[in-house]
């Protein structure tokens, strides 16, 4: 039974976050960022959002010095993602120090043995912690960061604990508004599986780009994912052919079609101001979700974001299928 409710469990965290082959703690791919999501889900590149350093730990910086968020994530299937994230300066030489926690409740399940006997309700969840720490290069534009993550899940009484972690390096322009990073996310180990066999951690290579005109208040956001693995993807059963002697041809993704899901694309207007709007667009998680019979809109992301003195809310909607969409919710609090 255990095999058959983690089947299901990770059929759920990877939609639109996986690549071919399987991995455990696919959880860590999924944002709690409502601003990261907006802009598509990939982005690398937020140097003023404190829950970016969850997925680019070189990404933190002074600035965030006693931010607080707090995430909320309507996920599929009535599934609930909770994050939190804080950053702390520890002096101006050591410099910045940021944790995070997310947790991925899967709710209540309904346990039976072979023969369909139920044997009582059970839980399942996913969590993790992590530290993140910063270093600028003396004289340079330069930053490498890294995480450590803990990593428990618990699926009934079965459990497993991993340790992973971040690397990454950013360019921030001195003299223009743009930012380049390359990310090296979820290296680590499976210390303990559920059964005999420890599974690989879902490891992605990322290079991300943002740059902001100069005389238009745009800012453009440019993610290359999944650069470990040129091959990244799945047909989609809605596009298969059923020839006359009743067999069924899956898609041929072509050469163009799979470079097309490395790609993330997102973009903000009016940055600077109390209310910015938000769009993006994931290619990957658009054409494995779509139907030939019907316009889904599958890949599309929006939001915006509320500025005030001290707190900043920020909204995201995500398009995934006709049946199921997500919403995310972020508060940023400045305690200082």
């Amino acid at each position: 039974m255990k095999k058959v409710f983690y089947f299901i469990l990770l059929y759920v965290t990877s939609v639109g976050a996986q690549v071919n082959g399987e991995t455990v703690y696919n959880f860590l791919n999924l944002t709690g960022s409502a601003k990261q999501a907006a802009l598509g889900g990939n982005t690398l590149t937020l140097l003023e959002d404190v829950n970016q350093p969850l997925w680019n730990p070189a990404a933190i910086n002074s600035k965030m010095d006693n931010n607080l968020a707090l995430n909320y994530v309507n996920y599929l299937a009535d599934v609930s993602l909770v994050s939190a994230s804080y950053a702390h300066l520890i002096n101006r030489n050591l410099g910045t120090m940021q944790m995070g926690i997310t947790y991925l409740n899967y709710g209540n399940f309904i346990g039976a043995d072979e023969n369909g006997n139920e044997t009582g309700n059970f839980k399942a969840y996913d969590m993790a912690f992590s530290l993140g720490y910063a270093y600028n290069f003396p004289k340079s534009d330069f930053y490498l960061g890294a995480n450590l993550k803990l990593i428990n899940s618990v699926i009934e009484n079965y459990s497993s604990f991993g340790v992973g972690g971040d690397l990454s390096l950013l360019y921030l322009h001195p003299n223009k508004p743009m930012v380049i990073t390359l990310v090296a996310r979820n290296f680590g180990y499976q210390v303990t599986a559920y059964d005999e066999d420890k599974e690989r951690l879902p490891f992605q290579l990322a290079l991300g780009l943002s740059y902001k005109l100069e005389k238009v208040p745009i800012k453009w956001h440019f993610s290359l994912e999944n650069l470990q693995q040129w091959d990244i993807s799945e047909s989609n059963p809605s596009n298969s052919i059923t020839n006359l002697d009743g067999l069924v041809i899956e898609e041929k993704i072509s050469f163009f079609d799979n470079a097309l899901r490395h790609i993330s694309l997102g973009m903000e207007i009016f940055t600077e101001s109390n209310f910015n709007i938000r769009a993006g667009y994931n290619f990957k998680r658009a054409k494995e979700l779509m139907l030939n019979d019907k316009r889904t809109f599958a890949g599309f992301t929006a939001g915006f974001g509320l500025k005030f003195r001290k707190l900043v809310f920020n909204y995201s909607f995500s398009k995934y299928h006709p049946a199921s969409n997500t919403s995310t919710f972020s508060l940023h609090l400045k305690l200082d």
